[in-house]
């Protein structure tokens, strides 16, 4: 009971700091995290075009997605997709995140695990991140 007693006095204690923990983000902080959620949706439900979206617009010119490379991402169903390791240097404008997919071949229901290197670049003008890495090559090509 008095373990009780002194949990309940320090819930809104620690309530307080996450609130201010949280508050102290700063935006391009907020903003990488909200990009890497929307990245991972969108690789995680196999929506490959709309992964394609957060691409760094460079990138996406200098490489742009064919019809057949899109066709074969829609060969695959993504099982997993595990955050492994993160660093970010906010300073500079950038972040990596080592992933592991887990891939299954529509067509053969073969299973396989990819390792990816997710690198990103905080674009201040647009204020949002992009992927400068490109879509995951899962063929290991």
């Amino acid at each position: 009971m008095r373990l009780f007693k002194s949990l309940t006095r320090s819930l809104p204690l620690l309530a307080l700091l996450l609130v201010a923990a949280c508050a102290s983000s700063s935006p391009a902080a907020n903003a990488l995290d909200a990009a890497q959620y929307a990245w991972s949706g969108a690789i995680r439900w196999g929506d490959f075009a709309g992964a394609a979206n957060l691409v760094d617009p460079d990138a996406r010119e200098a490489n742009p997605l064919t019809d057949l490379e899109l066709e074969r991402y829609e060969q695959v169903q993504i099982t997993a997709y595990r955050d492994t390791g993160a660093s970010r240097n906010l300073d500079a404008g950038t972040a990596v995140r080592d992933i592991e997919i887990g891939v299954v071949n529509r067509h053969t229901m073969a299973q396989r695990t990819v390792r990816y290197r997710e690198a990103w670049r905080w674009d201040a003008e647009a204020k949002t991140w992009w992927v400068t890495s490109g879509l995951p090559d899962l063929w290991g090509e």
